[in-house]
């Protein structure tokens, strides 16, 4: 995908925020973008919630062992495929326009 957007969001016991942050990434107007989320060990609900979105655009990459956001963004970038990287932590969100400004 050519102009394909990679969203990295690490996450640690986001379980107060996380649904806020994909939801505001799902109603961007521009929608070519990958969603690679990082749980860092949590030992909230997180991942429960993070699963429950029905979206193929949406990946959740989960850690054996608690490594810090900056290297969980690291692994995110690794496996990223798209062209541009956006961070976006999972305690923020975006206006629905962010990417699209971004893009064009």
């Amino acid at each position: 995908m050519n102009n394909l957007v990679s969203i990295i969001t690490p996450s640690f016991n986001s379980s107060r925020f996380i649904q806020e942050c994909i939801d505001s990434v799902l109603s961007q107007t521009y929608d070519n973008w990958e969603l690679l989320i990082v749980d860092d060990c949590s030992t909230d609900n997180s991942c429960e919630l993070i699963e429950r979105y029905n979206d193929k655009r949406i990946d959740l990459i989960g850690l054996e062992k608690n490594v810090g956001a900056a290297e969980a963004r690291n692994i995110a970038i690794r496996k990223a495929k798209g062209k541009y990287i956006a961070f976006l932590d999972s305690d923020d969100i975006w206006r629905s326009t962010k990417l699209e400004d971004q893009i064009y």
